[in-house]
């Protein structure tokens, strides 16, 4: 009996590179700032809550034998130095070489990571892996970020790729699931999909990008109809896109995993395409500038009262250190808020003062022109902590990045009259109530509460909310697009060569 006979399943490389780069920030993203799992310790996500748990689950299930490779997670940052991705490939290739027999591969990625020499991470990395002999025949099954930046080297090299549905990512575990499914309908069947995609000459904020709202609504509808219509029709993805990632195929894209034949879900691709380019428009949703509204929101009734600042979005890259609204409601006397500030220097100022005794402290960046400048108070000191917080949301967006325990590093709550201040030495969206509940700030007891985020916040403080107001504000995460220098991105693309022949540039993009 052979060694393949023998065994009891499916034998799979499992590997994890998780990153969504912003080229346009100044900094660079090294090692350091990653997670980093290597060998036996990717088995520790087991349960985690993320993508990359869940599918091990899933494959345990199914009676699996993992062959662990490598796990790199980091939250968004600046563009990632080279190093990274070759850590990441030594590991995974060293794994290979070593592994034996295997059956196949299942990726957990972003599809919006950029290096120093490789703005397209993935596409290399999957094209890397087509060229290792004991890999190229394999099926190479991966999970996507619906906001992956999908390139024609990723369709070119994956035998399948299925992404995330819903922004806010509630279904990030799920998605997990659902690429091991396909993998083992690969295995049972012994038929390989065909993966198919489709771009388009759209880059759309953040802003534009979430489910619950057109144009992603709807796009999302025919996707979920299509696939409906048959098992051979196995996944549909809508890609959003990543808009703060200058590569060439940043933007938003579709694409389909086929059992059957490929000219219907062609056709489909290009209708979801189409419906795109005729709600362009709908997806390029820019917030009004904070002084313009400033006005109707302080007379808004009822608590909390959400402002929420997606140029300072943690989540899509920023640092989190804005003071942009905190200083305009105290210009305006408000006195009954809740923010959280990412600026380590600050916490270890803070650490300290004994609670309750008053002291000045300088928050936020130096002036600029991404930046409203610090703002310097006299606040007390009301808790110190380690930081850390379980997910009160085990769905929480946040768990597709880190899983269900969350480390924001050593926080300060200070107190400046009744406005409460989180201070955070780790940059963390706020896609959960427990990261302000767990360091003593009620935020249904706020007035108002401040938020940085784009569109991942909402599951989270939707429910909450007596109303919510998005604007615009000094930062890097702007959905004002044409404030960012795009060089690399194929043009013409909307909405930074609008009015454009969009027709004309569609036919043409794939």
């Amino acid at each position: 009996m052979s060694a393949q006979a023998q065994r009891v399943g499916p034998r799979v490389l499992v590997a994890g590179l998780f990153h969504e780069t912003h080229t346009f920030l100044e900094e660079t993203t090294p090692l350091e700032r990653f997670q980093v799992r290597v060998g036996q310790e990717v088995l520790q996500a087991h349960g985690d809550g993320s993508p990359l748990g869940a599918a091990l689950e899933a494959g345990s299930r199914l009676g699996w034998q993992w062959v662990p490779a490598v796990d790199l997670r980091a939250t968004p940052s600046g563009t990632v130095q080279d190093d990274v991705l070759e850590f990441f490939w030594q590991q995974l290739r060293r794994t290979v070489q070593t592994a034996g027999p295997l059956d196949g591969v299942l990726l957990v990625l972003h599809g919006a990571m950029a290096c120093q020499s490789v703005p397209d991470v993935e596409g290399e990395l999957l094209a890397r892996i087509r060229q290792l002999p004991p890999l190229q025949h394999l099926p190479v099954v991966g999970v996507l970020d619906l906001h992956a930046n999908h390139s024609r080297e990723m369709a070119l090299a994956a035998t399948a790729l299925v992404a995330y549905r819903h922004n806010p990512h509630t279904d990030a575990a799920e998605t997990g699931i659902r690429a091991v499914e396909l993998l083992q309908r690969i295995f049972r069947t012994g038929r390989k999909p065909r993966y198919l995609w489709h771009p388009t000459p759209l880059v759309w904020p953040p802003t534009g990008t979430g489910t619950a709202d057109d144009p992603m609504h709807t796009l999302a509808q025919l996707a979920r109809e299509a696939e409906g219509d048959g098992s051979l029709l196995a996944a549909v993805n809508v890609l959003g896109g990543y808009s703060f990632a200058d590569t060439y195929w940043t933007g938003v894209s579709f694409s389909a995993v086929v059992f059957g034949a490929e000219e219907p879900a062609r056709e489909l691709l290009h209708r979801l395409a189409q419906a795109a380019i005729r709600q362009r428009h709908r997806g390029n949703q820019v917030p009004p500038p904070l002084e313009e509204v400033i006005q109707k929101i302080l007379a808004t009734p009822g608590r909390p009262v959400l402002i929420v600042e997606p140029s300072d979005n943690i989540g899509g890259g920023a640092p989190g250190n804005s003071t942009a609204v905190l200083q305009a409601l105290l210009r305006h006397g408000v006195e009954d808020a809740a923010v959280v500030i990412n600026h380590p220097e600050a916490v270890a100022q803070c650490w300290n003062y004994p609670p309750g005794e008053p002291f000045s402290v300088r928050l936020g960046p130096e002036p600029g022109p991404l930046s409203a400048g610090p703002v310097t108070l006299e606040v007390e000191l009301v808790q110190r902590s380690r930081g850390r917080f379980r997910l009160e949301d085990p769905h929480s967006h946040l768990a597709s990045l880190v899983g269900l325990e969350v480390d924001m590093g050593p926080c300060v709550t200070l107190r400046h009259r009744d406005v409460w201040i989180l201070v955070t030495s780790r940059k963390t969206p706020p896609f959960d109530l427990g990261q302000l509940r767990s360091q003593g700030i009620e935020p249904t007891q706020r007035r108002f509460v401040i938020v940085k985020a784009a569109v991942a916040h909402r599951r989270a403080y939707d429910p909450i909310a007596a109303a919510s107001f998005t604007v615009d504000t000094p930062g890097p995460c702007s959905s004002r697009l044409d404030r960012f220098p795009f060089r690399r991105i194929r043009r013409p693309v909307f909405p930074l060569d609008e009015p454009v022949e969009l027709e004309q540039a569609f036919s043409s993009a794939g």
